[in-house]
Order: C-alpha cells, then sequence, then structure tokens
C-alpha cells in the first residue's frame, strides 16, 4: 500500500510540474491583462485610489497616469502568455510593484484601519496580496536558468 500511494503521490507531483509554471503564466496574463484593460476606461475598482496615489506626482494628470498603468499592465499580461517573453513580463512586472506599494505610505488612512498598520483595510489587503505576485514571479523567473 505505501508504494502504491508513494506512486499516485509522484505521478501528481510529476503533472504538477508540467502544467504548474504554464498555469501561473496563464494566470498572471489573465490577472493583468483583465485588471490593467479596466483602468484606462475608468472602470477599475481601484481607480480612485489609483488617481488619489498618483495625485502628488509633479507631472501627468491623475486620469493619464490611470490609461498609462493600465496599458503597463495589459502589456504585462500579454507578455506573461508566451514562454519567450516571460522574462519581460516579469521586468515589466517588479516596475509596476514598487507603484502598487506606494498608497501603503502614502494613504495609510485609506490603506489601514484607524491608523494601526497591523489592521490593513480591504485596499491594504488587495496591496498586500502582491506579495504573493512577486513571489510567484521569483519562482517563475528562477525556472529560466539552467542547472550546471
Amino acid at each position: 500500500m505505501d508504494t502504491d500511494l508513494r506512486n499516485i503521490d509522484q505521478a501528481i507531483a510529476q503533472r504538477m510540474r508540467k502544467w504548474g509554471m504554464p498555469a501561473v503564466r496563464i494566470s498572471f496574463a489573465i490577472i493583468f491583462f483583465w485588471f490593467g484593460i479596466l483602468k484606462p476606461f475608468g472602470l477599475s475598482a481601484a481607480t480612485d485610489l489609483l488617481k488619489a496615489t498618483v495625485a502628488w506626482l509633479p507631472f501627468g494628470e491623475p486620469d493619464t497616469w490611470l490609461a498609462v498603468i493600465g496599458w503597463w499592465e495589459v502589456l504585462i499580461g500579454i507578455t506573461f502568455l508566451f514562454r519567450q517573453t516571460t522574462r519581460i513580463a516579469i521586468a515589466l512586472l517588479f516596475m509596476q510593484m514598487v507603484g502598487t506599494f506606494m498608497p501603503l505610505v502614502f494613504l495609510p488612512e485609506v490603506t489601514f484601519q484607524d491608523g494601526n498598520y497591523l489592521l490593513p483595510a480591504l485596499e491594504g489587503q488587495y496591496i498586500i496580496k502582491n506579495v504573493m505576485i512577486i513571489s510567484a514571479a521569483l519562482v517563475l523567473g528562477g525556472t529560466f536558468s539552467k542547472k550546471k
């Protein structure tokens, strides 16, 4: 019985190795394209938060930044669709992620409950989950190096 369970476990692990990285890439593509395409049309749930975050920038209007960031995310999504452009996608993602954490610093009254940094508001939770996106991108990027 032990051998049967081990064989089943190995078969499952082999399928996970085969389909795991493509699933991560396609998931990234869907999420970034979908969330990104909403922004230029003002349909994103994050529109107000994003505009408030970029309002202090010395150049560009918040609506312009909303469109730029949205199309940037669409580009990230498209580049994740193809294995050959995944490195580009990861680089674009890391540049985009810097901006996603800005509301935690510049708008703590929106991203945390009652000024308590241990109690993220829904907006804060939305931002903090990006740590997992960064981690998944690191794992995916690590698959491109050949072992010596």
